[in-house]
């Protein structure tokens, strides 16, 4: 008596599309393989990717000089969602998820999560709002600032780093950030005023062009401080009649504003 066997559907479904591809059945097991581990990769970060907004949450509730005991939620709601392993280079990915800077080449970092979502909140971003960015290095800022904000403009001076963000920012479906080489030093006229700005490297004192972009009510944050020196970060927020208020909210580590000024 010969005994009953399910019928290999699976089987033959595969075989059958690895002979219209015209490949063998080890190939068809390959791409699956490769299919299941980009899928455990991604259930992997989705989980580092939550240890990491409570870290920078816990991080905020110790104070670190912010002046508040937690950071907005929609900002970390956004912190949450954005995949910052898409913004590293493929060498970095493996540590994407930590509390830390890495390294994106061309002696640039990727800034810390607490501090970008830091950065975040101190600018208050509003739905309609319209923000600049100085220093687009890897994109991730941009793309935090994009599920928040109305459109972001974002400069970056070297050249190399300016394509990939734009690159990754339009792969990754970030359609309402408008990126430019240049020399965030001074501006974006053609778009100003802003309603915030971010600088995402040190200045050695406030470039007077990025205060005069800045909506009355706005608010721009930027580290300010040499290379080898305590850097400040700033918060400066311009009244509705224009008087200028300037704040220090915690010492940083940033990376130097380069340019020719």
């Amino acid at each position: 008596m010969t005994a009953y066997r399910e019928p290999d559907v699976a089987g033959r479904f595969y075989a059958g599309i690895a002979s219209a591809l015209g490949i063998t059945g080890n190939a068809v097991l390959l791409m699956l393989l490769l299919a299941f581990t980009a899928n455990a990769d991604e259930a992997d970060f989705t989980i580092a990717r939550a240890a990491m907004v409570d870290e920078v949450q816990h991080f905020a509730t110790l104070g670190r000089g912010a002046g508040q005991a937690a950071l907005n939620k929609d900002v970390m709601q956004t912190l949450g969602t954005v995949e910052r392993h898409e913004f590293v280079p493929a060498r970095q990915k493996p540590f994407a998820y930590e509390n830390r800077p890495l390294p994106i080449g061309h002696g640039q970092t990727i800034s810390q999560p607490y501090i970008v979502a830091l950065m975040t909140d101190l600018i208050e971003p509003g739905p309609d709002d319209v923000v600049l960015e100085i220093g687009t290095g890897s994109g991730y800022q941009a793309a935090i600032l994009a599920k928040l904000v109305k459109h972001v403009y974002s400069m970056e001076i070297i050249d190399a780093l300016a394509k990939r963000a734009a690159a990754d920012l339009a792969r990754l479906g970030y359609d309402n950030v408008t990126t430019q080489l240049g020399d965030g030093y001074y501006g974006w006229e053609e778009h100003a005023p802003f309603d915030a700005i971010i600088v995402t490297a040190a200045a050695s004192y406030v470039p007077p062009l990025l205060v005069q972009q800045l909506r009355p009510g706005g608010r721009m944050i930027i580290p300010v401080g040499g290379r080898f020196m305590t850097q400040q970060l700033l918060l400066i927020e311009k009244t509705d009649d224009g008087e200028v208020i300037t704040r220090q909210i915690t010492a940083v580590r940033f990376v130097p504003l380069t340019g020719e000024h």
